[in-house]
């Protein structure tokens, strides 16, 4: 057997141990690093197994990786006993945009798992007591596909399963996504995803429903041809989680350069906007303007108006009043060339650019908003946009990751010129006979 592929075990190993540590206690920075420090060392080491042997070591370790982050309740997050209430209100016959977890109408549906009778670590709630749910004076801010989500898995829930049914969730949505992207990405690639610590810890541990948009990303840039199908999968991420709107130009690469492009376009933007507004329909019939949620008071309350951490690269050479127009003209901008110079043979390759540029350019605190990125460099073999990953990962974990951030610019740069430059001096392939 290759001492590689015992090398590359031995550090999977080790990372499940950290891994372990990482969701069972508190988990410093220092965890963090040495979890992301063992994922590169054991990518590292992979490139000198055999491809033949390298298929089973990526899917089992992947499976068995994620299923580090059952091994624990949610360890950095409290968003899954939103995502628990959500779905209780909606079994209950309500819109989860009516009220929020604090408002009177909704006691009845309280009990002492999202709703303690201790507050040590809690949130308060205006009447007394407390509450396991953030903002519980707020409503919801997930979108319709999400909130569908909530309701089907409260309804297979058993009773008393708490947070344990979505971590499942997760841990399924991951190994799903880890197929496909092995399927079509192969084996080296595909370990970008199966081995990369963001996984366990924020698909699977902290459940986030960011996950639930990821797959349907995947499905869509894996699974099927650019088509109605690929617009509605990726509609269906959008009305999961915002962020996959990003993923749309990369489905749109090149549009501006050929002829009937509007078609493509047309085939594809149609049938996503149709199911992101199929999807709003009923929460718009039962809630009215309602369903926009808390989303203008998180972008508020993350101070993407241009205070707090975000712009943090752009502000390093910019007046800070001007990074949010700087980062919205920016992303335009990037947005724009994959639409005129994009593959469309590959529209993950657009698709990353995009979104690991959102990443860099208004640099989010939450280290999950990374696990799309994560998701397309496994698709495209680009691993420098992982660095945009880790930088969220410090910045929720230790407060501002300017520097991080700024690093992890920079890397992408220096991967784009010798990528750049690799093409420029590469041979042309032999002439055919034909010619």
């Amino acid at each position: 057997m290759s001492r590689y592929l015992l090398a590359t075990g031995g550090v999977l190993a080790a990372l499940a141990a950290v891994l372990i540590r990482m969701v069972a206690g508190p988990s410093g920075l220092g965890w963090y690093l040495a979890a992301w420090a063992l994922f590169a060392c054991a990518v590292w080491l992979a490139r000198r197994v055999p491809g033949h042997r390298l298929g089973a070591l990526v899917v089992a370790g992947g499976i068995v990786l994620a299923a580090t982050g059952l091994a624990a309740p949610p360890s950095t997050s409290t968003d899954s006993f939103r995502y628990a209430w959500d779905g209780r209100v909606q079994a209950a016959g309500l819109s989860p945009y009516d009220h929020p977890p604090s408002a009177p109408e909704l006691a009845a549906l309280r009990d002492g798992w999202l709703f303690p009778a201790g507050c040590a670590a809690r949130h308060p709630l205006p009447d007394g007591g407390c509450t396991r749910i953030n903002r519980p004076t707020e409503p919801t801010i997930y979108p319709p596909v999400a909130q569908g989500y909530f309701l089907l898995v409260h309804w297979l829930s058993p009773q008393g399963a708490r947070h344990k049914a979505l971590q499942l969730g997760g841990w399924v949505m991951a190994v799903l996504a880890l197929m496909a992207l092995y399927r079509v990405a192969g084996a080296r690639r595909a370990a970008y995803w199966a081995w990369c610590p963001a996984v366990p810890v924020e698909a699977v541990n902290n459940a986030h429903v960011d996950m639930l948009g990821v797959l349907l990303v995947v499905l869509a840039f894996c699974a099927v041809r650019a088509g109605h199908a690929r617009g509605a999968l990726l509609g269906a991420a959008v009305a999961a989680k915002l962020l996959p709107a990003t993923a749309l130009p990369g489905a749109l690469s090149g549009v501006l350069a050929s002829r009937g492009g509007w078609r493509r376009a047309a085939v594809t933007v149609a049938p996503a906007a149709l199911v992101v507004a199929l999807s709003y329909l009923p929460y718009v019939l039962a809630s009215g303007a309602s369903v926009v949620g808390y989303l203008p008071g998180y972008l508020e309350e993350e101070r993407y108006d241009g205070g707090g951490d975000r712009y943090a690269v752009l502000r390093l050479v910019l007046p800070d009043s001007w990074a949010p127009y700087a980062a919205i003209a920016s992303l335009g901008l990037v947005a724009l060339l994959v639409l005129r110079h994009g593959d469309p043979d590959r529209p993950w390759q657009g698709a990353l650019l995009v979104s690991g540029s959102l990443l860099l350019l208004f640099t989010p605190g939450y280290s999950w908003y990374a696990l799309l990125v994560v998701a397309l460099v496994a698709m495209d073999g680009r691993w420098e946009w992982l660095g945009a990953a880790l930088a969220g990962a410090v910045a929720y974990t230790a407060g501002p990751g300017s520097l991080f951030y700024a690093a992890a610019a920079v890397a992408v740069l220096i991967g784009w010129a010798a990528r750049a430059r690799h093409r420029a001096v590469r041979p042309p392939a032999p002439a055919s006979r034909e010619d």
